[in-house]
């Protein structure tokens, strides 16, 4: 058991990741939002997102795993410095911890809430703003997107922690709220929440942060939501053209509605020939038809144009000598006119494979789906760490890599390029790296770098 001479790495891809965080000027975004050191030695801000960052993209989910990377020696000398310890990477994850915030929201259960939302302390309004410097960098270089769709949705991330909260699922755990940029794959905002807060609570505020988070090169706008999105305040923000803290004018959107008794019964008065078949699936047929039926949403203007509703049947092609069961109905409210019930079924069910998938990769590929503590705040920067993490591989694959990457998820590029063995060799002054992989992929390595120039 003696250590090589020598200077080896297990993580030759690296640089890749590092050289688009640093290209974005992340680095300098850190430092002007996060605040947290308090003495000269150590490490400082940048530095430990930055490692939290390859943390998460070489495949590490929890906080000892720091100490595997830092047993790689070749890692550091390619990045330009050491990776924090697990005791001090989980002492900068304290730092986001506000237990007035807490304290604050229990204050409101007392009064009589339905549920609360902790506030977010400043280091992670801070974060948040450090992902939105993200966004604006990746869109300012792909500039030509100028549609963008907000999908939104909410997941449980299960723990056995002693202070998670039962999830309507009946596991313990959390229950953070996500909206995506379609079009891009890149998270655009998150609300980290405990387990028993429904998620039909209070959605406006992640859809109007992601809304912000959009670059100026954006002009038109969209949104797609399940039912935990059918909520009075969303609604009308989105309705509104003068809307507070978003973009003016149109935001075509379309939202699964719950079926009330009363639009049930809209459905089923509806006759058969106006149904148009969506698809024929296995053993069920879905059709969709446009439904008379008019949503309310507190006192309606005079002026207002009600919204349009389109229901979703279901059924059995054996009816009920397979299973006995009636059709099901399902509805989605829309203020999208000019396109068919179709078309618009077809576009809002694309949802999930947008935000459903990127809680699938944030929870299974990347560290959020293993949460560090007990501390609220602690847990909430995990996470957003974790989102940053996702938006800086998809800038690396939108902006640096071949276009046959462009939706390879994170366990791909760990295969690929991440996680290569090399050699580091220090001579006449420079670093040098020999990785052991194909040579095409060495090209194709050298080309990424290229494309992510690093700010002097």
């Amino acid at each position: 058991m003696e250590p090589a001479t020598e200077m080896l790495t297990g993580y030759g891809g690296v640089p890749l990741v590092v050289q688009t965080f640093r290209s974005l000027s992340l680095p300098e975004a850190v430092q002007q939002q996060i605040h947290i050191k308090e003495r000269d030695r150590g490490f400082d801000e940048a530095t430990f997102v930055e490692s939290f960052v390859i943390l998460n993209a070489v495949g590490g989910e929890c906080l000892e795993d720091f100490e595997q990377l830092r047993a790689d020696p070749g890692l550091a000398e390619l990045i330009g410095h050491e990776i924090p310890s697990p005791e001090a990477a989980r002492k900068f994850l304290y730092a986001f911890h506000d237990e007035e915030k807490l304290q604050e929201a229990q204050e409101q259960l007392k009064l009589g809430g339905q549920a609360s939302i902790p506030g977010e302390s400043q280091r992670l309004v801070g974060l948040q703003a450090v992902n939105r410097h993200l966004i604006a960098g990746v869109g300012a270089r792909a500039g030509d997107q100028k549609i963008a769709t907000v999908d939104a949705d909410a997941t449980i991330i299960a723990s056995d922690k002693r202070e998670a909260k039962l999830t309507y699922e009946g596991s313990h755990g959390y229950q953070p709220m996500l909206a995506v940029w379609a079009e891009t794959s890149l998270i655009l905002a998150d609300e980290f929440r405990d387990g028993n807060v429904p998620a039909h609570y209070k959605p406006l505020n992640v859809v109007r942060a992601a809304f912000q988070s959009l670059p100026s090169t954006v002009n038109e706008y969209y949104f797609r939501g399940d039912a935990s999105c059918h909520e009075y305040e969303l609604v009308r923000w989105l309705e509104n053209q003068q809307r507070v803290n978003g973009p003016a004018g149109f935001i075509g959107f379309a939202i699964s509605m719950r079926v009330q008794p009363s639009l049930r019964k809209a459905m089923m008065a509806i006759a058969e020939p106006e149904w148009e078949q969506i698809s024929d699936e296995g053993e069920l047929i879905r059709c969709c038809a446009e439904v008379d039926f008019v949503p309310e949403y507190g006192a309606e203007s005079k002026n207002r144009v009600p919204l349009r509703v389109i229901g979703i049947r279901i059924q059995s092609k054996q009816g009920h000598l397979l299973n006995g069961n009636e059709a099901k109905y399902f509805a989605v409210v829309t203020n999208i006119e000019d396109w068919s019930a179709r078309r618009l079924i077809h576009w809002h069910r694309e949802k999930a494979g947008t935000v459903e998938q990127v809680h699938d990769i944030l929870k299974n590929e990347l560290a959020a789906g293993v949460l560090p503590c007990g501390r609220f705040g602690a847990n909430a920067a995990w996470l957003r760490l974790a989102v940053l993490t996702h938006n800086v591989l998809t800038a690396l694959k939108r902006l640096a890599l071949p276009v046959d990457h462009l939706w390879s998820r994170p366990k791909r590029l760990r295969f690929l390029f991440f996680n290569l063995p090399g050699r580091v060799v220090q001579h006449a002054r420079r670093l040098r790296l020999r990785v052991a992989t194909l040579a095409t992929r060495i090209a194709e390595f050298r080309e990424a770098l290229d494309h992510l120039p690093v700010p002097a």
